[in-house]
């Protein structure tokens, strides 16, 4: 994207061909002029193609004309976001793609500001990001990297999906930030798919009863057959979420979902599929054959190969979390101005695609739930009814963590989930990867645990001075 103004008239042309060939700084100031006018016309003709755009829209949903939905902002939902960019030239608005060509995402990398000033194409903006200042160097600091070769956490709203913290650290690439990259494999917080699957589609409940023998850990061809009822241990389905129980999931794959549900599905949740960010973000990958142990290790999370971003981690627990099962499109920058103050971009919440009814999204919910309870997080999160803080809130999670190959000595170490209040409507989604070397530091779920109480420490503080200065000002 270009953001300058269109270029004046470049002068009369003369006519008559000149005898000298002109000189190289004469030559390259009219080869500006010409691409400078090639720039303005394609502007101009997208301006045109986007306010008939809009008009069509407009036209198609409240029967009237364009000019008369922005009169009255009560006709169409967006027209204060029209009303927004008043009197501001079209080639000077500002989308998500032209961001692409503003900001490098070095620039975004660990942003320790909330705001700040970029100089691009000659002129001055004022950049506001969504980012959390308190959080975010809350989390920078607390990183530890001393045996992590990847660490990323995202924390985003999930009402809205807006970031509140982007934090990152690649010990061999520091100017990379793993939130947004696609190469750590999903592991077992896939079950959140394969679980909304057989909820949505099968009718399952959290209470639904499923056979399985051997290990709750393993995925071994034996644990996928159909065996006789005498012969196995039953577990509700809610058990084996928070357990993370691989044969039960492998079972689903293989018995329930097959091939074209599970992919129906992960592609719902955004697999396979690329959203709008103001960084560029590469898909989150999987590949699905027909071959019965494979469906079972994609819906147990039992692969290396079905690869994911931090950031679409906290995309996809975000749907779960605001319960209507809604893949939101994240969001980093809040607003772009000019050194005149002009809102040339606003960000928005923007949804994809209905992953799941908001009735499947309450039951994973119960799920993730149970996790901190009786799961995988049990002793992590043991007590924390006790806590000054973490007693106020409902928190639900989901873990995952597979091992590299052993050449390669990397273990994939995962926890997405959600805080809300128990009394008020503040929520919080974390998406967190560590990837651990020769030796474990903090886990992921410890992270999660130390932001959530940090988080909602700072949150109560605030709410709390806030009542106490409207208390003083009734008096």
């Amino acid at each position: 994207m270009n953001i300058r103004h269109i270029s004046g008239s470049s002068g009369p042309v003369n006519k008559r061909p000149s005898s000298k060939r002109p000189n190289w700084k004469t030559y390259q100031s009219r080869l500006k002029k010409t691409q400078a006018r090639k720039r303005s016309a394609g502007k101009l003709f997208k301006g045109c193609i986007l306010f008939i755009f809009l008009a069509v829209a407009v036209y198609g949903i409240t029967g009237k004309p364009l000019d008369s939905a922005v009169q009255n902002p009560n006709s169409l939902s967006q027209a204060p976001e029209l009303a927004l960019y008043d009197d501001i030239p079209v080639y000077d608005i500002i989308v998500k793609n032209d961001i692409y060509a503003m900001l490098d995402k070095e620039q975004l990398n660990n942003i320790k500001e909330k705001s700040f000033d970029i100089k691009f194409d000659g002129r001055k903006f004022h950049i506001d990001t969504t980012i959390d200042n308190k959080l975010q160097n809350f989390i920078l600091n607390i990183m530890r990297h001393e045996y992590a070769r990847y660490i990323g956490i995202v924390a985003i709203n999930p009402e809205n999906g807006k970031i509140l913290s982007l934090a990152g650290y690649d010990r061999k690439n520091p100017e990379q930030n793993p939130c947004i990259e696609n190469i750590f494999p999903a592991a077992s917080i896939f079950k959140i798919i394969t679980a909304a699957a057989v909820i949505e589609k099968y009718g399952f409940t959290s209470e639904s009863s499923i056979a399985y023998k051997g290990g709750k850990h393993t995925l071994y061809k034996y644990q996928l057959k159909k065996q006789p009822q005498s012969h196995v241990q039953t577990i509700t389905l809610k058990d084996s979420f928070a357990q993370s129980v691989n044969p039960v999931f492998g079972k689903l794959g293989v018995h329930y979902l097959g091939k074209t549900d599970l992919k129906v599905y992960a592609e719902a949740f955004g697999f396979n599929q690329s959203f709008s960010f103001e960084i560029p973000v590469k898909p989150s990958v999987i590949y699905i054959s027909e071959q019965p142990f494979h469906l079972a290790e994609i819906a147990s999370g039992f692969n290396r190969t079905t690869a994911i971003s931090p950031l679409h981690g906290a995309v996809i627990t975000s749907a779960i979390t605001s319960e209507t099962g809604k893949i939101i499109e994240p969001s980093l920058i809040d607003r772009i101005t000019d050194k005149s103050g002009r809102v040339l971009y606003q960000g928005s919440a923007s949804t994809i695609q209905q992953a799941v009814t908001p009735g499947t999204a309450r039951i994973v919910k119960t799920l993730m739930k149970e996790t901190i309870l009786t799961g995988t997080c049990r002793k992590e999160f043991q007590g924390y009814e006790k806590n000054p803080v973490l007693s106020r809130l409902n928190i639900g999670g989901k873990t995952g963590s597979i091992n590299s190959r052993k050449h390669e000595g990397q273990r994939f170490d995962w926890f997405v989930g959600f805080a809300s209040e128990k009394n008020g409507d503040k929520q919080v989604v974390l998406s967190i990867i560590v990837v651990h070397e020769n030796y474990i530091g903090i886990k992921a779920m410890q992270y999660a645990k130390m932001i959530f109480e940090e988080y909602y420490k700072n949150y109560f503080t605030d709410k709390l001075t806030a009542l106490n200065l409207k208390a003083l000002n009734e008096k």
